[in-house]
């Protein structure tokens, strides 16, 4: 009989914490345990954001292509990191600082709905203190 029909088989303790578990994973070979471990079922989600086209002139697209390539990266996301750069510098806009404004000191809306009546409630005390 082989050395390994002999041997009984090992099973991986449970663990007070993940301190406990490193420590054992530091002194053991996981190559040992491998029939107590299952297959994990992933899902990864297709898209996290969504996507715009931009039209760009050859010689604009070349010249983004060259930069991004200098970089290191790829022009969609020098492009990307422009466009954010860029939208960081404005300063918001009348009604985002309104909003934003009659939010401050009102408590943590608890859904969407009451956010947009906060906003709308603001708005138009606004227009009513411009309007005497």
């Amino acid at each position: 009989m082989t050395r390994k029909a002999t041997a009984k088989k090992r099973r991986i303790p449970e663990f007070a914490t993940r301190e406990e578990e490193a420590a054992f994973w530091d002194t053991h070979d996981v190559s040992d345990y491998w029939d107590d471990f299952k297959p994990a079922r992933a899902r990864f989600a297709k898209q996290l954001s969504e996507g715009i086209t931009i039209r760009l002139d050859p010689e604009t697209l070349a010249r983004l292509r060259s930069l991004a390539s200098e970089m290191g990266i790829g022009p969609t996301t020098l492009a990307r990191i422009w466009i954010l750069e860029h939208l960081r510098q404005m300063p918001p806009s009348p009604v985002v600082e309104r909003t934003a404004g009659a939010l401050k000191g009102r408590g943590t809306p608890k859904s969407a709905e009451q956010l947009r009546e906060q906003a709308e409630r603001s708005i138009a005390e606004e227009a009513v203190r411009r309007s005497r």
